[in-house]
């Protein structure tokens, strides 16, 4: 897979960053692995819990240094250490050696396609941004760590990514196995939600993901049209989520929202 050079390991010498211009608090380097421990670090965590701004405060280390900031935890009764995922690198390939309509087209006829009785309408139409793509994943972050956010005590994490879609692949990252085994294909389906919703990958679970949406749609038509994308992508939060219908996920889940969270059974 293309990447771009892993500055994680330079943490091992300089805990807070400071030669990659951060100042990160204390943390870990991780590198375990289904197979055991990779070649080199797949991220960066946090030890204490994340707070609010934390998220935002970390932006810095894009630029600097190729690294990528995302909530990483789980539910109270799940599994919220990334060691504990069965990450595999080795199956990820590169998001960019995948078209997102393609990808999509591919899901939707093995999954979607008998129950809605439809061909694959196709992309929907990008959105106008109602907020900087930063800002509204650091309002939505900042929504995690409260107090009543699902995802229990998260914390920071920094990924060596080209950007923010690319977060999954590059850790190996196994949510949807039981949905594809190799996680770039949806990759290149967030790097286009990047392109025309502002999106960004803010937290990652064992199997659930959550993106920030800076451009949400603003009608159910549109709703709609993105909630097919969303049923190609994640079947399960259709099938099993109790909405009953395409258009009824759209109007709950979509229409509007400033967040979109997936996750795989």
């Amino acid at each position: 897979m293309a990447t771009l050079p892993n500055q994680l390991p330079k943490l091992a010498a300089d805990p807070t960053g400071r030669s990659l211009g951060l100042d990160l608090p204390p943390g870990a380097l991780l590198d375990t692995t289904v197979e055991g421990p990779w070649d080199e670090p797949l991220l960066w965590r946090a030890d204490a819990p994340a707070a609010p701004g934390d998220w935002l405060r970390l932006t810095s280390a894009r630029r600097t240094a190729g690294l990528h900031p995302v909530l990483v935890g789980g539910r109270a009764d799940g599994e919220r250490h990334p060691d504990k995922w069965e990450l595999d690198p080795d199956l990820a390939s590169y998001p960019g050696d995948h078209d997102a309509d393609e990808v999509l087209a591919e899901l939707w006829e093995e999954f979607a396609a008998e129950a809605e009785d439809a061909d694959w309408p196709g992309l929907a139409a990008a959105g106008p941004l109602d907020a900087d793509p930063d800002a509204r994943a650091a309002e939505v972050t900042d929504a995690l760590v409260g107090d009543a956010s699902w995802l229990a005590q998260p914390r920071l994490a920094l990924v060596p990514a080209r950007r923010s879609a690319d977060i999954p692949a590059a850790i190996g990252w196994c949510g949807p196995v039981n949905h594809t085994n190799d996680v770039a294909p949806l990759c290149a389906v967030l790097r286009s939600w990047e392109d025309r919703f502002g999106i960004r990958v803010v937290a990652l679970a064992f199997d659930e993901l959550v993106v920030s949406v800076a451009a949400p749609p603003g009608t159910l038509a549109e709703a709609e049209a993105i909630a097919a994308e969303h049923y190609a992508f994640c079947p399960d939060i259709i099938e099993q989520s109790g909405h009953g219908s395409l258009r009824a996920y759209a109007e709950r889940e979509v229409l509007g929202a400033r967040s979109w969270t997936f996750w795989w059974d």
